[in-house]
Order: C-alpha cells, then structure tokens, then sequence
C-alpha cells in the first residue's frame, strides 16, 4: 500500500478505575480478538500492562496462569485463539527480540500482546493497536488509557472492545 494514502490512525481514550475494570477492558479486547492481532502495551513499571493482558487471556478462553513473562520473554497459551504474551522489559534494544525470535509466523494465527513495546521501537508490525497505560497520580486504583489503532482491523477492534 501506498503511504501516502494509509488511513490515518483511530485513536481514543479511556478511564479505568480498579483492576477488575482494567481486566474487563482486557477481556473486551480479547473476546473480539482476530487471528493477528497485536497489543503493544506501554507504561511505567505497576502500571498494570499485565492487568489487562491477564483480562485479554480471559476473552480468548486461556486458562492456565498469565503471569508477565519478564524472565522468559514469551509464554505461550492456548485460548479460542493462540496467546503469545511477550515482555520486552529486559531487552536492551530492539535488535534482542529478532535474535531472541520473539516474533515468527506462528502469531498471525493468534493474539500477541507485547508488554514494555516501546522498547522494540521500530521492530513491531506497523498493524496493531497501541495501548498506553498510565496511573492517575491523585487516586491509586485510576488508570488512563489511551489508544493508537494502525490499520482497519485493528481500529474495528478498539471500536469493538474499547467503546
């Protein structure tokens, strides 16, 4: 596709105000889910990235553990669609994740959700939905969430789950 005539990105914002809530927006995201759809999760560290992955694995039907797989990269999981939750936190650049095969063709037929993406700047497909998570500095449980999707399906997603 031409660039120059690419639809500009669908963006939004939302609130959430407790962990159950965060999760409910994940379990949205995850009961909508296509094969090949990508979560990029950005935020600092407790903000609850793996809050909302733990909600994407409840709407694909997973039911074994989501823990943040900090220590391993990428854990696997089976749900009505395949979850491949990936944790870029201890890469150093993007350049690991390729090395470290974090990214193959086995994931467009299933759901990838990438915890600290901003630090695979430049590596991640430019299809995908973009999730940024920060904690409201006056009430501890409250977190803004604001969305960037790239591509049709991805906004058709966030329209989905996100409304």
């Amino acid at each position: 596709m031409d660039p120059s005539t690419a639809a500009a990105p669908s963006v939004g914002a939302l609130r959430s105000d407790s962990v159950d809530r965060t999760r409910a927006l994940g379990r949205a995201i995850g009961a909508a889910a296509a094969p090949g759809t990508i979560l990029a999760l950005v935020g600092p560290l407790g903000a609850g990235k793996t809050q909302l992955a733990k909600g994407v694995a409840d709407g694909l039907g997973v039911s074994s553990v989501v823990n943040s797989p900090t220590f391993v990269l990428m854990n696997e999981h089976a749900g009505r669609l395949r979850l491949f939750h990936v944790d870029a936190y201890r890469l150093a650049d993007p350049q690991e994740a390729i090395e470290a095969g974090l990214f193959d063709e086995r994931q467009a037929a299933g759901v990838t959700v990438v915890e600290w993406a901003d630090r695979l700047d430049g590596s991640l497909p430019t299809e995908r939905l973009d999730l940024r998570i920060e904690p409201d500095p006056l009430d501890a449980c409250g977190r803004a969430i604001s969305w960037v999707a790239h591509g049709d399906a991805h906004a058709a997603l966030a329209i989905e789950a996100l409304r």
